[in-house]
């Protein structure tokens, strides 16, 4: 399993591979030294598998990866596209045109928090539609 630690770094990482360790380490209140031993221990397991940081997220301990398509009310797009931005569960969000307004891919423990996250958002207001789909396997 990987420390908290760890995914903060992780995640610090695919804001910006190309960010310094010592800008790294200033902002987990660690050493250069000790950021260059996660980063490499964490090529070691496999976690980070290529630059920009890619990360396999059951080795994170996400067990579940759900792809969601969201449609949602004109006059809540806006704001219910922040508050998915604030989600720690969504790793990446994208607004599109086709069938869905929104569509994030998230994140989850295992499926039960999936499901969960998908009922909060079918009643939050202004959301009219949520299409969850769970990742099976990545084929690029």
């Amino acid at each position: 399993m990987v420390r908290i630690s760890d995914i903060k770094l992780i995640k610090l990482l695919m804001e910006n591979s190309r960010r310094p360790y010592v800008k790294l380490a200033k902002i987990l209140g660690v050493t250069e030294a000790a950021v260059r031993k996660r980063i490499k221990r964490l090529e070691e397991r496999g976690v980070i598998r290529r630059y920009t940081v890619e990360v396999d997220p059951k080795k994170l301990g996400y067990g579940a990866v759900g792809i969601i398509g969201f449609d949602t009310a004109p006059e809540h797009y806006l704001r219910i596209m922040e508050d998915l931005k604030k989600c720690e569960e969504v790793v990446k969000l994208y607004s599109t045109s086709g069938d869905h307004m929104l569509i994030a891919e998230c994140w989850f423990k295992n499926s039960s928090e999936l499901s969960d996250f998908v009922k909060k958002l079918e009643k939050t207001e202004g959301v009219k539609r949520v299409c969850p789909a769970i990742v099976l396997e990545r084929l690029k």
